[in-house]
């Protein structure tokens, strides 16, 4: 996990929350327009009110004026105060609220597209996936921090200002005073400020840990595991050691802050409202008579209102603001990650299949010392069907990433046509390749939309697709039923092996001349699988395939045989070629044939 106290931020606070801003303002510059005015609406009234409104009333009583002056004062300051009240109210329910919606959807959709355009090598970097995860989990919370501390500010800064005016208006020293004691103290301010901001650091990262084990309580996927096994107590355990890691850090930082924020306000207490400025003001009440009673009441009230604004500028500006300039550097940093595969000049065609070349290849990948795979040599001449078999790690799933280019070779070259692929777009490419995953997913979509992988259906062309997959199971509402239940609660959960025949139906909906599966029959039965099998090649006739598999038995109507080891190719040839070798293939087949057998017997 990155330590962000290690971090040396490439932007100042005022540079990322301006940066942040920004972004914000071009999706709806009405509400950060409004959340300025907000800001001061929001406080200045009241302020005014108890600074001017109060020092009439006094002056109004001590002076022995008319007293229904007293009462229209009350009326118009309750006027003023119920309009704003009103205000806000309208400001928040009808406009604040579906303008937040806006921009948390509008930041959100830029972080997705961002995130789309990602090469996969972004994603093997632990630090940039921890950020990764840290922006997009915080994307809704940190526009309404921003925008909170953004009004905040406007309306602190305008109130000092506005309050800091009235009262040099009644006596200038009286300001003089308070503004002398509260930079006095303001060092102190920003030393709060800092641990404040470092406690809130390293809060985050020992949070992350214990929200580990909440996930693993909540999420499905570890629903088993912990079912069946022993581990709550062993999970139980770290929990409460990260938990109580957190209330260490708690209080390590509480004690240091504590201290320093008494020490501050018993200093400004005790040496701006309870000696210097009552002594000032009743010299000038009491012996020269400078000042009113309400100016007296009036100076004391302001005197407040500035220390709190104060506050707010000194502590407030540097823990809060550095807190979210910190994340908001992640924003940017992520932002701002550029691409390593990029696209070519030229487009490719979505044609016939043509001969695919594999030169010389080697791959390593990011941060790794050792190769994945070292000088492999392939052709593939057009409409082969191409098996890729080996151990776990042999590099198999790697070159075929390298075929999608999801990767670039690290040395060597792949050509399709005599091309190579890096001079072409990376869209025309992979848009003549189908592919499904050893780690394939189905989205929260239906049925249809999960097979075309897109909003137009061709709905003749998806069931043919589902029938070549061997999928058979009947929905009332056939292509248009939903699957997974993110957005509706009837939405269905598939199989294993029926979730893994949608993903494969892909492969035959799409119209292109090249198609790679890995591990396509994992989750199948031997009888499903020799259908699937069947099925491929009848509907890939005019189509290269090239297949993962460590079921042997798929592997034998394959044009040609690839056994990898370690990164290399150590053995090729057709099945029956291989078998006559008596290497790793034939061993590796003869051995899975012999469990099969004693499998059927034993059953």
């Amino acid at each position: 996990m990155a330590d962000f106290r290690a971090d040396k931020p490439t932007h100042s606070t005022l540079s990322n929350v301006l940066f942040f801003l920004k972004l914000m303002f071009k999706i709806s510059p009405w509400l950060v327009i409004g959340e300025c005015f907000w800001g001061v609406l929001m406080r200045l009234p009241t302020r005014i009110v108890s600074v001017l409104g109060v020092k009439y009333v006094i002056d109004v009583i001590t002076n022995g004026e008319d007293k229904m002056k007293i009462v229209y004062a009350v009326i118009v300051i309750a006027v003023v105060l119920i309009v704003t009240e009103v205000l806000n109210a309208v400001y928040r329910e009808f406009f604040f609220t579906i303008q937040l919606e806006k921009i948390s959807q509008g930041l959100s959709e830029m972080l997705y597209k961002k995130a789309k355009d990602l090469d996969l090598e972004s994603y093997d970097d632990p630090d940039f996936y921890n950020n990764f995860i840290l922006v997009i989990e915080s994307s809704g919370t940190r526009v309404t921090m921003v925008l909170g501390l953004v009004q905040q500010y406007i309306g602190e800064i305008v109130s000092l200002i506005t309050i800091g005016s009235i009262l040099a208006t009644i006596d200038p020293k009286c300001l003089l005073i308070i503004l002398g004691v509260v930079l006095i103290f303001t060092p102190v301010s920003r030393k709060i400020g800092n641990l404040q901001a470092l406690r809130q650091i390293d809060n985050n990262r020992l949070h992350r840990r214990a929200d580990y084990f909440a996930r693993v309580f909540y999420l499905q996927d570890y629903c088993k595991e912990v079912r069946m096994n022993d581990i709550k107590p062993l999970l139980l355990e770290r929990y409460n050691e990260a938990a109580q890691d957190v209330i260490d850090n708690q209080v390590k930082y509480v004690r240091k802050i504590d201290l320093i924020y008494f020490f501050q306000e018993t200093g400004v207490q005790i040496l701006g409202f309870m000696l210097l400025l009552p002594l000032y003001l009743g010299y000038c009440v009491l012996k020269t008579h400078t000042l009113s009673a309400g100016d007296f009441v009036a100076t004391f009230n302001g005197a407040f209102q500035i220390a709190g604004s104060f506050s707010f500028l000194t502590v407030g500006v540097v823990r809060r603001f550095s807190e979210s300039a910190r994340l908001i550097e992640k924003y940017r940093e992520f932002l701002k990650r550029d691409k390593k595969i990029n696209d070519g000049e030229k487009v490719a065609e979505c044609g016939e299949a043509k001969t695919i070349e594999i030169k010389n290849v080697s791959f390593t990948y990011p941060g790794n010392d050792h190769p994945t795979l070292k000088n492999i040599n392939m052709t593939i001449r057009p409409k082969e069907k191409i098996a890729l078999v080996g151990y776990n790690g042999a590099g198999k799933t790697t070159l075929t990433n390298l075929l999608l280019r999801l990767y670039d070779v690290t040395e060597g070259e792949i050509k399709v046509d005599g091309t190579d692929i890096r001079d072409v777009t990376l869209q025309s490419h992979r848009d003549r390749f189908s592919a499904v995953f050893q780690d394939f997913q189905l989205f929260s979509a239906s049925l249809g939309e999960n097979v075309a992988l897109d909003t137009d259906i061709d709905r003749e062309r998806a069931k043919e697709a589902l029938r070549h997959s061997g999928f058979k199971k009947k929905f009332p509402d056939g292509l248009d039923t939903r699957l997974l239940r993110e957005f509706d609660d009837e939405g269905v959960i598939m199989s294993g092996g029926e979730s893994q025949k949608v993903a494969i139906s892909r492969a035959f909906y799409k119209n292109c001349p090249y198609v790679i599966l890995d591990e396509p029959s994992a989750n199948l039965d031997p009888v499903a699988e020799y259908n699937l099998n069947q099925s491929m090649i009848e509907a890939a006739q005019d189509k290269t395939v090239v297949f993962i598999s460590h079921r042997l038995s798929t592997t034998v109507s394959a044009d040609r045989i690839y056994v990898m080891e370690k990164g290399e190719i150590i053995e090729q040839g057709s099945h029956e070629e291989l078998m006559a070798l008596g290497g790793t293939y034939a061993y590796m087949f003869n051995l899975q044939s012999e469990k099969y057998k004693n499998n059927k017997a034993d059953s």
